[in-house]
């Protein structure tokens, strides 16, 4: 089911999406690469993760902060990490094993070929992506609105985790009802914790 945004939200969320990825695209490699390493240590150190046993991230891709080091480290932290996969117009929960085979999707991230697939009750918490955030909880993504369908599908106690660059931050977000708010955003320079 795909809800019909109102054309001005959708034209001021295609306008945020615009600029934030112009700004994250320009961000220099070697500071990509810094801000991912201290937006990696800052999740793995976040209460959330702790009595944790199902853990969902995602694949990075393009300017994205790399999730390459996190799955990694959830993975040695022993946690059971699941990655979404897209079925048409949903979005599944994948369990994934570093080095297990992966496929290419037609926008650029990996998908897990694995066939286990995880009820989203079982998620303790979700590392989501986006491409903007603001400091209360909103969160626009690429335009599909596949998480946003996703999120409505896990436990309501379960933490949603946004990463994001600095330069991804913006004031505010327009927000549509269905659209489900992260609990906290993690940048490479501070912790955002929505109700704080």
């Amino acid at each position: 089911m795909s809800e019909r945004l109102p054309d001005a939200l959708a034209e001021r969320k295609r306008d945020i999406r615009r600029s934030v990825l112009h700004e994250r695209d320009a961000l220099p490699e070697e500071d990509r690469r810094a801000g991912s390493a201290a937006i990696t240590e800052r999740v793995m150190a976040l209460p959330e993760l702790r009595s944790t046993r199902t853990v969902m991230a995602f694949w990075s891709f393009g300017s994205e902060v790399d999730t390459s080091g996190l799955i990694e480290g959830l993975h040695a932290a022993g946690k059971r990490v699941v990655l979404p996969r897209v079925d048409g117009r949903e979005v599944v929960a994948v369990v994934y094993v570093p080095g297990d085979p992966t496929a290419a999707t037609s926008f650029g991230a990996m998908e897990p070929m694995s066939a286990e697939i995880v009820r989203p009750t079982e998620i303790d918490v979700v590392i989501a992506p986006g491409v903007a955030f603001d400091p209360n909880g909103g969160r626009v993504g690429y335009g599909g609105g596949f998480y946003d369908r996703f999120l409505r599908t896990v436990r309501a106690d379960t933490p949603v985790i946004g990463l994001a660059f600095a330069v991804q931050l913006v004031d505010e977000v327009p927000r549509g009802g269905y659209d489900r708010l992260v609990d906290v955003v993690v940048t490479e320079e501070e912790l955002i914790r929505h109700g704080a």
